[in-house]
């Protein structure tokens, strides 16, 4: 079944509480956490409160994810991080295994699959971005859908997430996928439930 996850960039407490309330009824939300380095953005950057009506999914674009992670991991169901960021990607796998939590990796634009080959076969899921990480609103990268035909050639089992610049013209060139990152299009939509709907409409 596809799933589309409403993702947050919220820069406060206040601007978090207003997205949670849009959103209630909603499984699953999406978390962006930004160090400002990683990205040029910084979201989460505070000490943040979560709801427990949902259930969360974080995709962290930050360096040395592994402090992030020993402190606020519990909170949340699944983990994904940048190869990039660590000189130990397998290490990270393991801290979030260890948590009893779902682990997966992102791949910026530039990043190949060729590169996380190895640890696929460890994975839960795999993020494949198409746009320029950071902010809302980017612009799709339909180069980048190629890759999802690459990863299922390597691993049938891994769960494929597209994150970025979807609307119900461009999810149609990523349908192959099984999650659907949007943020722009849906938490930030005046009615967020029907743009899922109008998502979901596109992708059957």
């Amino acid at each position: 079944m596809k799933t589309i996850l409403p993702s947050l960039m919220s820069k406060n407490q206040t601007e978090l509480n207003q997205d949670f309330k849009k959103l209630i009824g909603i499984k699953t939300l999406h978390l962006d956490v930004i160090d400002g380095k990683f990205a040029n953005n910084k979201t989460f950057q505070f000490p943040f409160k979560l709801k427990r009506t949902f259930q969360y999914n974080v995709h962290l674009m930050i360096n040395h994810p592994e402090a992030w992670i020993q402190k606020h991991g519990h909170k949340v169901h699944t983990i994904i991080f940048h190869p990039e960021t660590t000189k130990d990607p397998l290490k990270i796998i393991n801290q979030v295994k260890q948590l009893k939590k779902k682990v997966g990796l992102a791949l910026k634009p530039e990043t190949k699959v060729k590169d996380i080959r190895p640890y696929l076969p460890l994975l839960d899921c795999l993020l494949i971005l198409t746009v320029r990480p950071g902010f809302y609103g980017g612009q799709f990268l339909p180069s980048q859908i190629k890759k999802i035909k690459q990863v299922r050639s390597l691993n049938k089992k891994v769960k494929i997430i597209i994150d970025g610049g979807l609307n119900p013209k461009t999810i149609k060139a990523a349908k192959a996928a099984d999650f659907f990152v949007s943020g722009s299009y849906t938490t930030k939509a005046e009615h967020p439930k029907i743009a899922i709907k109008n998502l979901l409409r596109a992708l059957n």
